[in-house]
């Protein structure tokens, strides 16, 4: 028996769907449920998030955003975490963050969870990359290991606990260490990011 094709549905027709949980992305005119975040995805999401806060915040340099919805190049994605330059947060009309961000992320995050295809998260990555995105990160906290993705270059495979982590040129070089990220699975175990002081960082204002 020959089965029926499915029917296709397009972006605008994706995007007037309510929204779910786990979110669902739309790539490639398929609708894609992510994963469940459960313990180990959980923390370190909620880690980076603050420690990268604590650094581009108050000098108005970026800001990290937790399963923000980005629309663009015909794709509608939830990174598990989301950087943007500060002059590039969208706001509304009463000069607040908006809602609706139609725009690629300056710096993504992508965290495995148990089971989750690292394909088709790589390919979201690259998909940020492609439109001009400047940094990608694919964390796996079962392997400890981080793959980070600068724009333009090859891949950098960090596997030692004493491996420092790239930041894009717009961060401050944080020298944040896969042992600290890791680090944060254990009970107790804290850090603060070490900022290191370059004439070169430029804060913006909203």
């Amino acid at each position: 028996m020959v089965q029926a094709p499915e029917k296709t549905i397009t972006l605008d027709e994706f995007l007037q769907l309510p929204e779910t949980k786990p979110a669902s992305e739309y790539i490639n005119g398929a609708i894609l449920e992510k994963p469940r975040p459960k313990g180990k995805h959980s923390t370190i999401q909620g880690e980076l998030i603050a420690t990268v806060n604590a650094v581009g915040k108050p000098q108005r340099i970026a800001w990290a955003f937790p399963e923000l919805r980005c629309t663009f190049g015909g794709r509608s994605i939830v990174p598990d975490v989301a950087i943007f330059v500060w002059n590039r947060i969208p706001l509304d009309a009463d000069g607040e963050i908006a809602n609706t961000f139609n725009a690629h992320p300056d710096w993504t995050i992508e965290i495995l969870s148990p089971g989750q295809s690292q394909t088709k998260v790589t390919n979201n990555i690259l998909h940020c990359l492609n439109a001009g995105c400047q940094m990608g990160w694919l964390l796996d906290p079962d392997e400890k290991n981080i793959l980070a993705y600068p724009a333009k270059q090859q891949p950098i495979s960090l596997q030692e606990p004493t491996d420092i982590l790239p930041v894009p040129e717009f961060m401050p070089p944080m020298q944040l260490t896969l042992g600290e990220v890791f680090g944060w699975l254990k009970l107790g175990f804290s850090t603060e990011p070490k900022i290191v002081e370059s004439s070169n960082i430029k804060s913006g204002s909203i």
